[in-house]
């Protein structure tokens, strides 16, 4: 229960490798996959965590090699947000930049196909930002997390009938 097959160190250098494969296939895939989780997508999360099972622990069921890969993925999850958070450069590596899926009503098709999203997607995301129409849509940025972030054009404030903006705006300089 408690007995190593192999030493110490070679389950962490283990660990390593498949933590940073595992995450190079993650960003490889695209944002979407990461940010709007489909069911099939969490079968494939769930089928890659079997998968390099046997990878990271050589075989070894021991409860010391379980929690020694525990703290070493856990461990290497707290190094990389940290290095990311500190190097610009390292972030963008490793999450990549936020996309500009629409601007001014125009749809960038070649981002969108790029980062494998939809138009079914893309239109979801400005219902729920409260969009009618593209053309409402000022700009809509495919987020590092995979989230469409959205901000429509800018609307005047309605006016009674028969008055003017001017009037509105300005009736305690009038005189």
């Amino acid at each position: 229960m408690w007995n190593l097959s192999a030493p110490w160190w070679e389950f962490v250098l283990r660990g390593l490798i498949v933590y940073g494969a595992v995450l190079a296939l993650l960003r490889v895939s695209g944002k979407r996959q990461i940010g709007q989780l489909t069911p099939f997508d969490l079968v494939l999360l769930l089928v890659i965590s079997n998968a390099v099972q046997n990878a990271m622990n050589a075989g070894d069921n021991s409860v010391t090699a379980g929690l020694i890969l525990a703290v070493t993925l856990v461990v290497a999850n707290g190094v990389l947000g940290y290095v990311t958070w500190r190097s610009r450069k390292l972030e963008i590596f490793v999450e990549g930049r936020p996309q500009l899926l629409v601007h001014d009503g125009k749809v960038y098709q070649d981002i969108m196909r790029r980062e494998h999203i939809s138009f079914d997607d893309l239109n979801k995301a400005l219902r729920h930002a409260g969009c009618n129409s593209v053309t409402d849509v000022h700009f809509a940025i495919l987020e590092t997390d995979g989230t469409v972030s959205v901000k429509m054009h800018e609307r005047p404030p309605p006016t009674a009938p028969g008055t003017s903006i001017w009037k509105e705006n300005n009736k305690d300089e009038a005189v």
